[in-house]
């Protein structure tokens, strides 16, 4: 799974994933469809995506009520300091390195190890499960996973497996945007941009334009929500705005016209999303609005809602089954938010869950998103128990909202 490119953006490697996704799981008695997100709701002017937006779903109709089993396929693009071949999985000891390690091809094999020895041994399962494997949950505007909540492919509950190998209890996130800022000059050659009128320096133009987002910056960030942070945090969850990337120019010959800054944020479910984009854009207008040769456009490029409480009639039997997995006590369990988003808030929004399960592989040393991004079998095992002993009709019964 690792060997496949699925980074986005692009997100050109979809297929080739649901066709290996399909390979694997189709043996374990899976049906399987593939649906596509219509490129009219993910395809922008400035942004860098390309190829279909192939969403894999795969049933096992048998009557028994349904419990989806969630991944998103795509990766966050290579990040610079990679000493392992980011595209093959290397093993050093009880490491296994590579591009989606935990997030979440690692999620997908625990799954895949529950499923094959729930079918070897002939474990009589309290559920059909169905894979979902997503698209677009790094970035971009329309996630798979909110096109089939609003499409009505989804059903049940749903086992999100975007978290991380902790005892929590999930109480929600953050949601999170970005708008991708292209400011124009009139190149010229550099030996007459000193002449009035003969250019526009689009990069220059945009340094009082920084000034002011830093200084927004500081202002965002000294809210405070009241979603509860992780154990141990350091103060409580903020909200962010930052500058994520800034390209333009060609040559030290040519006045640069053409300038692009990709601004994220990071809102706290108390803001709204108008607000925060209102906010950005008056500083932009405010830096831009009046200088002389400059043109400029705002084009949102992605954007993830925030998740609202998830809690349901499901969380107790799930904490126990992770508790079976990773062995947790019932006492090591707190319920908290993050600063980190996801693409459930669409599922909510969509009226068709408000209960979200969650579960996963991230820990701190993982560097999740990072160079040499990992996870560890025992890790993977544990989870494959976690999941295997929800999935299980023996499992608690007494737990089991859908038994009872």
């Amino acid at each position: 799974m690792i060997a496949v490119d699925t980074t986005f953006p692009p997100g050109e490697g979809y297929g080739a994933f649901a066709d290996l996704a399909q390979s694997l799981f189709e043996p374990l008695s899976f049906g399987f469809e593939r649906v596509s997100v219509p490129e009219g709701l993910w395809k922008t002017r400035s942004g860098k995506a390309s190829g279909e937006r192939i969403n894999l779903i795969g049933e096992r109709v048998t009557g028994k009520p349904v419990c989806g089993l969630y991944f998103h396929v795509d990766t966050v693009p290579v990040a610079p300091g990679w000493t392992f071949e980011p595209f093959a999985m290397t093993k050093m000891d009880d490491r296994l390195y590579g591009l989606g390690a935990a997030d979440m091809k690692g999620t997908m094999a625990a799954c895949y190890l529950a499923l094959k020895v729930a079918k070897d041994h002939a474990v009589p399962l309290a559920y059909d499960p169905m894979l979902l494997f997503c698209t677009d949950e790094e970035s971009g505007l329309y996630p798979g996973i909110r096109y089939l909540a609003e499409q009505g492919y989804l059903k049940g509950h749903i086992l999100n497996f975007n978290g991380s190998a902790a005892p929590r209890v999930w109480a929600g996130c953050f949601g999170v945007f970005a708008l991708t800022l292209t400011i124009r000059g009139v190149p010229v050659h550099a030996g007459d941009g000193n002449r009035s009128g003969a250019g526009a320096n689009a990069i220059e133009a945009s340094i009082p334009l920084m000034n002011a987002l830093m200084a927004l910056k500081e202002k965002v960030g000294a809210r405070a929500s009241k979603l509860a942070p992780a154990p141990g945090a350091n103060g409580p969850l903020r909200p962010q705005l930052y500058i994520a990337a800034a390209n333009g120019g060609t040559a030290p010959g040519q006045v640069p016209g053409r300038f692009e800054l990709l601004i994220g944020r990071r809102y706290a479910p108390e803001e709204t999303y108008a607000d925060a984009r209102a906010e950005i854009e008056a500083c932009i207008h405010a830096a831009l609005d009046d200088l002389d040769m400059i043109t400029y456009g705002i084009e949102q490029t992605s954007h993830l809602t925030p998740t609202a409480d998830p809690d349901g009639a499901h969380w107790p039997r799930w904490q126990k089954a992770l508790s079976a997995g990773f062995g947790y006590r019932k006492k090591d369990f707190a319920k908290w938010g993050a600063a980190s988003c996801s693409d459930f808030g669409y599922v909510q929004q969509a009226g068709v869950m408000q209960e979200i399960l969650l579960g996963g592989l991230g820990r701190p040393s993982s560097n999740v998103h990072g160079p040499d991004e990992h996870t560890t079998s025992p890790d993977i095992i544990a989870l494959a128990k976690s999941v295997l002993s929800y999935l299980a009709a023996d499992f608690e019964p007494d737990m089991n909202p859908d038994q009872k």
